[in-house]
């Protein structure tokens, strides 16, 4: 079975990313940056967590459509 998706060179090339962007500051801009990297991950999570809530309500709403006309289906059959 062929890999699709490798963890650790995923991890490497983080960690270079990371070391380039922060080699050459100091203790108080690095602290800077990854409390900054910090809060985009809080707010791309929430997104996330936003866009699930839409789509599952959306599919709850066409799930209860979908009962509704069968039922009325069933009523008019009678």
């Amino acid at each position: 079975m062929k890999k699709t998706f490798d963890c650790v060179e995923m991890k490497r090339k983080a960690q270079e990313e990371i070391y380039e962007e922060t080699k050459n500051m100091s203790r108080e801009e690095e602290l800077e940056y990854f409390h900054k990297a910090g809060e985009r991950f809080q707010r791309e999570i929430e997104a996330l967590r936003e866009k699930k809530k839409a789509q599952e309500k959306k599919v709850g709403k066409a799930r209860s459509g979908k009962k509704k006309s069968t039922a009325s289906s069933l009523k008019s059959k009678s």
